[in-house]
C-alpha cells in the first residue's frame, strides 16, 4: 500500500502551509481533540501560526472550536486559558470496506476512527468479482444513506484477502475468491457510478496499520498482524513503517511451506501453513461444515474447552509464529481473524509451539495479543488508508470531494 505522494515542504510558502495543515489535522486526528498550546507545543510554531491553521480547517468544515482545553497531566497556569479544537461532527469521511471470502462489511468513518454507520451481507455464492462490487455498492449505498448532504466523501477504502499491487491496486492473486488480475477499484466505481479516489489494499496489511495506529501496537516500532481467516496472512510493520516489498505482496505467510506432505492449497502449492492452521482447518477440528467458516467464531466462543484436534492446530500456529518471530523479531504479535477467538482456547499450545521452535533471543522481547480494535481492525486500517490524502493535503482533498453524496448514489 503506498502512501500519497506529501505535499512538499520547501521554499514555496503555499506548500509549506498546506503541509503544516496537514500536520495539524493529523494531530487532531489521532487524539480526537487538542488545545492550541498542545498543538503549539507539539510542532515548534508560534500561537499565531496554530491560531490561523485550526482556523482554515474550522473554514473547511473539518474541525471545530471548543471552550478551553486542558491536556491531561496540564497544570492550569496564570492567562486565559487555550481554546480546543475537536474534529467537526459532519466533517469529512470515507467509506471503509472489509471484504472477506464470503462476507463484506461496510462502513461510513470520519476522522478519529468514528464508525457512524455500517451494513454486512453476505457474498457467499457470488463467484465473480462484478457480483461482489454490486453486492459492496449496494452496502455502500445504505451506510451513506443517511449522512449530511453537505459532508464530503473524500474517498473509499477497500481490504482484499489477497495479493494487492502497490502501484495501481490490482488484485494479482486472491486465491481463497479465486480471483486473477482483478482490478476491483473499478468495479466497484463502475457499479457506483461515481468516481472518486478509491484505494484497494491487504486485509492484514490494514489490520497492522490500524493496530499501530489506534490499538494494540499505539508506540510500537516492529509488530505483526497477523490475519486468520479462511487464509491467513500478515501484516508487518518494522522500525515504524509498513514492509511491503516490491511489489507490495510481502507478509503473504499463509503460503509458507509448513507440511511438504500437506494437504493441497488453493494457490496452487502443496502443505502451506493456512493448510493447517486456517478457517477450514479449525472448522474441521470442531466439526463445523465448510459451509458455515463464516460463523467460525460464534462456533468456538461456545466452546468451553479444546478437543485434541483443536489443540493441535493450536500448537500449528505457535510453530509457524516461530518462524514469523525468528525472520522479523517483533516487540508484539496480533492475532486477528478467526484466531482471535481461538487464542482464549488453545493458549498455552499456541505459546509452547512458539517457544519450542523460536529462537530463545527472540522469543523473548515478543509479545502475542489480541487486537485492541477487536473485529473492526482490518475496516479501521481501510478507512485510515482512504483518509491519508486528506491527512496529507487538506485543502486539495475537500476540494475534490463528493458532495451531496446520498442523492448522487440514489441518482
Amino acid at each position: 500500500m503506498r502512501a500519497p505522494r506529501r505535499v512538499g515542504t520547501g521554499t514555496n510558502q503555499e506548500a509549506v502551509r498546506r503541509h503544516n495543515l496537514g500536520t495539524v489535522l493529523r494531530h487532531v486526528h489521532r487524539s480526537g481533540q487538542l488545545s492550541r498550546a498542545e498543538l503549539t507545543r507539539r510542532m515548534g510554531l508560534n500561537r499565531s501560526t496554530i491560531a490561523a491553521l485550526t482556523g482554515e480547517l474550522e473554514t473547511l468544515g473539518i474541525t471545530e472550536r471548543t471552550g478551553p482545553a486542558q491536556e491531561p497531566g496540564e497544570r492550569q497556569g496564570a492567562g486565559r486559558p487555550s481554546t480546543g479544537v475537536r474534529l467537526a461532527e459532519t466533517g469529512p469521511y470515507v467509506i471503509a470496506v472489509d471484504l472477506t471470502v464470503d462476507h463484506a462489511t461496510v462502513a461510513r468513518v470520519g476522522l478519529g476512527g468514528r464508525i457512524q454507520q455500517r451494513a454486512h451481507a453476505t457474498t457467499a455464492g457470488l463467484a465473480e468479482a462484478w457480483q461482489v462490487g454490486a453486492a459492496v455498492a449496494t452496502l455502500i449505498r445504505q451506510v451513506v444513506a443517511d449522512a449530511a448532504p453537505a459532508a464530503p466523501l473524500v474517498g473509499i477504502g477497500i481490504a482484499v484477502p489477497g495479493l494487492v499491487r502497490r502501484s495501481d491496486g490490482l488484485i494479482r492473486l486472491a486465491p481463497n475468491l479465486e480471483w486473477h488480475d482483478v482490478s476491483f477499484s473499478s468495479v466497484v466505481l463502475a457499479a457506483l457510478g461515481v468516481d472518486i479516489p478509491i484505494v484497494v489494499a491487504n486485509d492484514a496489511d490494514l489490520g497492522a496499520l490500524a493496530e499501530h495506529e489506534r490499538g494494540a501496537g499505539v508506540g510500537i516500532d516492529d509488530l505483526v498482524y497477523i490475519s486468520g481467516q479462511v487464509g491467513v496472512g500478515a501484516g508487518i510493520i518494522a522500525g515504524g513503517h509498513p514492509l511491503e516489498g516490491v511489489g507490495g505482496y510481502a507478509g503473504e505467510i499463509g503460503h509458507l511451506r509448513f507440511d511438504p506432505s500437506g494437504r493441497p492449497c488453493h494457490c496452487g502449492s502443496v502443505g502451506c501453513w493456512e493448510t493447517a492452521v486456517g478457517g477450514h482447518a479449525i472448522a474441521e477440528a470442531i466439526g463445523c461444515s465448510a459451509e458455515k467458516v463464516a460463523q467460525l467464531p460464534e462456533h468456538l466462543m461456545a466452546l468451553t474447552s479444546a478437543p485434541p484436534e483443536l489443540r493441535l492446530i493450536g500448537s500449528d500456529i505457535g510453530r509457524g509464529l516461530a518462524s514469523i518471530v525468528n525472520a522479523f523479531n517483533p516487540q508484539l504479535v496480533v492475532l486477528g481473524g478467526y484466531f482471535s477467538s481461538l487464542f482464549p482456547l488453545v493458549r498455552d499450545d499456541i505459546m509452547s509451539g512458539l517457544s519450542g521452535a523460536a529462537m530463545t533471543a527472540t522469543v523473548e522481547s515478543v509479545t502475542v495479543s489480541l487486537p485492541c480494535l477487536g473485529d473492526d481492525s482490518v475496516l479501521l486500517g481501510a478507512a485510515e488508508a482512504a483518509l491519508e490524502p486528506l491527512l496529507v493535503d487538506p485543502v486539495g482533498s475537500v476540494g475534490a470531494a463528493l458532495l451531496d453524496v446520498p442523492a448522487r448514489l440514489a441518482g
